[in-house]
């Protein structure tokens, strides 16, 4: 998935292109309207304001939900300079077919759901650039249309069936603070507030809304006045599913020092939420903070954290600073063991690494667990 490390008026919505939801004679299925809400939603209690739906779920007892890992991480690998304030989205510009390259490379290595390359892609970002907003829509769409193709592609194959669900595809919405490039989306110490929050994310929530993608991955957020805004864009777009993942200094809290509880508490009543999760943090606070967010809602957990590196901005590198990377597979085992529904991986996280996890958890399967109420008001 997506996360950073590089430090207009409201158009109205088009109309979704995909048709309703239906069981193919394949193993996989067909994707349309609400179908994310009702994958998250067959399995797991959700509470009374969530319609369970009877189509078999990407959270089965069969097996976890397996997500990407870092985008940005497999394109450097092809040799790509991703220096940029628009980091990965840059190869929008540059290099679209290295980007559906890397979304193949994730899916054949057992990725559920691949992301798009859309995290620090923005209008104000593009606008920063000198590129106007009709072609700055055309980028947030060739994004999407990327991972689709991917999928679509990679589904085509009768062996790429067997034994998987059809993979979904996210669009990565990162915090404003991967807008500024400063950091600030480990912090949440912004320059606006919720007004300013709120126009920043409308139209490329909307036009998200209304593309191809199966939900909106809303990543590294870092503070709960952010996460309101997301929410309230997502009760604007009631066909839309989505989760929301935050970035966490410690196993207790997100980034601008507010309890992982208390917000999974304040996201429990938006019905059409399929997942909270955390991404882009050191793999030792994982465990606590999905028992944080257990404690406090019934919703499925997506956890996807770093490699156990830390980027260095003086020395432009990274450096280790805990166990990750190979010792990943069995990090996600326990991430499972504690509530988890759905793992992968972030920064430095590569297609080898989800292959391995794949083939670690290729046994594994949801233990059933009790429910907790939640508020429905």
């Amino acid at each position: 998935m997506m996360c950073g490390r590089q430090f207009v008026g409201m158009g109205k919505a088009r109309p979704r292109s995909t048709g309703p939801a239906v069981v193919e004679d394949t193993p996989g299925l067909c994707l349309g309207d609400g179908a994310a809400a009702r994958y998250f939603a067959t399995t797991f209690d959700c509470g009374t304001n969530r319609t369970p739906h009877p189509m078999p779920s990407l959270f089965t007892e069969r097996s976890p939900l397996l997500l990407d890992g870092g985008v940005a991480t497999a394109l450097e690998a092809k040799g790509f300079d991703l220096d940029d304030p628009l980091w990965s989205a840059r190869l929008l510009l540059e290099a679209p077919g290295a980007i559906r390259e890397v979304h193949t490379d994730f899916l054949e290595a057992g990725a559920d759901v691949i992301a798009t390359v859309s995290y620090q892609a923005s209008l104000p970002g593009f606008a920063a650039r000198g590129i106007e907003r009709e072609e700055g829509l055309r980028l947030l769409d060739l994004a999407t249309q990327l991972a689709v193709e991917a999928r679509d592609t990679f589904w085509a194959v009768p062996a790429n069936r067997a034994g998987r669900e059809r993979p979904l595809v996210a669009a990565s919405v990162g915090p404003y603070g991967a807008y500024l490039a400063n950091g600030s989306e480990y912090t949440g110490a912004y320059d606006v507030g919720r007004d300013g929050l709120y126009a920043f994310h409308r139209d490329r929530w909307h036009h998200f809304a209304a593309s191809a993608a199966d939900l909106i991955a809303c990543e590294t957020v870092p503070s709960v006045e952010e996460a309101r805004v997301l929410l309230s864009l997502l009760e604007e777009t009631p066909d839309t599913s989505a989760w929301i993942s935050f970035s966490c200094p410690d196993g207790e809290h997100i980034s601008d020092g507010t309890r992982i509880a208390e917000v999974a508490a304040t996201c429990t009543t938006t019905p059409n939420l399929v997942a909270l999760g955390v991404n882009c943090t050191k793999p030792r606070h994982i465990g606590s903070l999905i028992g944080e967010i257990r404690s406090a809602t019934d919703l499925p957990i997506v956890v996807y954290p770093n490699a156990g590196e830390e980027y260095d901005a003086s020395t432009r590198s990274w450096r280790t600073v805990e166990n990750g990377g190979d010792a990943l597979p069995d990090l996600a085992r326990g991430w499972l063991d504690a509530g988890a529904a759905g793992v992968g991986g972030c920064c430095r996280v590569s297609p080898a690494d989800i292959r391995m996890i794949r083939q670690t958890l290729a046994d594994r399967v949801l233990r059933p667990r009790p429910t907790r109420p939640r508020l429905t008001s």
